[in-house]
């Protein structure tokens, strides 16, 4: 695939995973993207998980025409992406391979290839010039690991953005960039949202006309659109006015509350309410939507004196993601102990600028006539959080 004359495609598309980094369903597979700079000097922008390493070799050798490859350029070393880096070593030992300090440490430790001799590194604002091409590196630390760096080539004006502007997906696959991306981004960079606003930073002093990811499209139109996203993501500002109500419930009681709820804040003229069912919803999607609008309810059943493990687990998730800046409505629901909602409010009192409603709404088994009062006014409260 070629993005320029100079600028080739070699990354390929995995549709045979099912869990990306074991954890995150991906139904329509991932991209590992890398790129191909041909110049006076040639330049591969990092290499592939190995379970794509041999179409990718493939690709890079038909696209190098014979040639030598001059650079290999790591901007992160997670193995989705550096999977393939011992295997181009061996098959390109004139290779330099261009990284950072933590790059080369993070080499030694995945790799028993020595490359004291082969190596530059480079640091804030060094460059590198290929010919007519030249490569400027920024360093992006912890977005999302320590040794991240992302890259600019001034003559074609792109931005090479390791994981930064990624999102779940092969190339192929025709879908909305936003819902992916924003599960993506908040699943696996969202703890670093001030790493991020510095990245920003640093990308507004450039003039990018496309921008090239590690994972997902080729970004080459509107380019503000998806920078804005970012911004707000990474301000953890709310995307869009609603509310997510997440429930976690034993035999259904829970659930039947959380239904009655959402219609209630319907009632009182609430555009947007998403629900899941946290047992059996995908926990990233759950944290997405969390993320996505500026209020939440969390519904949960009392179980081991605590929260039904389900929502424990989706607080944690939250909270490791540094969930801030929203407002939050509690309904329990407990036969003999109700102890879900201060369970719940543990996590949220962990959590930055969280505000937590007063009107909590405490069941016992089953929802009742005599709960209306309660439910109304916590329908009532999370509708005029949103004014």
């Amino acid at each position: 695939m070629k993005i320029s004359d100079s600028i080739r495609y070699v990354g390929v598309d995995d549709k045979t995973i099912d869990l990306f980094e074991s954890q995150y369903i991906v139904e329509n597979g991932v991209s590992y993207n890398s790129y191909l700079i041909l110049d006076e000097k040639t330049a591969v922008m990092d290499t592939v998980d190995s379970r794509g390493m041999e179409e990718w070799s493939k690709k890079l050798e038909g696209e190098l025409e014979g040639r030598k490859l001059d650079y290999i350029v790591v901007q992160h070393m997670e193995p989705d992406h550096s999977g393939s880096l011992e295997e181009a070593l061996k098959k390109y030992p004139e290779a330099v391979v261009v990284g950072n300090a933590k790059t080369f440490q993070y080499i030694s430790q995945f790799f028993e290839t020595d490359i004291s001799d082969r190596k530059l590194e480079v640091k804030e604002g060094d460059e590198l010039s290929l010919g007519k091409h030249s490569l400027k590196f920024f360093m992006a630390p912890m977005v999302h690991w320590p040794e991240v760096m992302m890259t600019y080539e001034a003559s074609e004006k792109v931005f090479f953005s390791a994981d930064g502007f990624g999102k779940f997906g092969t190339l192929d696959t025709d879908e909305d960039w936003a819902c992916e991306a924003r599960r993506y981004y908040f699943n696996i960079v969202g703890k670093y949202g001030a790493q991020v606003q510095a990245v920003l930073k640093k990308a507004a002093t450039l003039e990018i006309e496309k921008i090239l990811p590690l994972h997902g499209p080729i970004l080459t139109e509107n380019l503000n659109y998806y920078i804005d996203l970012y911004n707000t993501w990474s301000s953890y500002k709310p995307e869009k006015k609603g509310v997510f109500i997440a429930y976690a419930s034993i035999h259904g009681n829970t659930k039947k509350a959380a239904e009655v709820l959402a219609d209630k804040i319907r009632s009182l003229g609430e555009e947007k309410v998403a629900i899941a069912d946290l047992s059996r919803s995908d926990i990233a999607e759950c944290v997405e939507d969390a993320f996505k609008y500026d209020r939440m309810v969390l519904c949960a059943a009392t179980y081991d004196g605590g929260a039904f493990v389900p929502m424990e687990d989706f607080l944690h998730h939250l909270q490791i993601k540094t969930y801030r800046n929203r407002t939050v409505g509690l309904l329990e629901n407990g036969t003999w102990a109700p102890m879900a909602a201060k369970a719940m409010k543990t996590y949220l009192e962990g959590m930055k600028d969280i505000k937590i409603l007063e009107e909590t709404v405490s069941i016992k088994s089953t929802l009742r006539k005599e709960n209306d009062e309660a439910m109304n006014a916590l329908a009532k409260a999370i509708v005029d959080a949103g004014v």
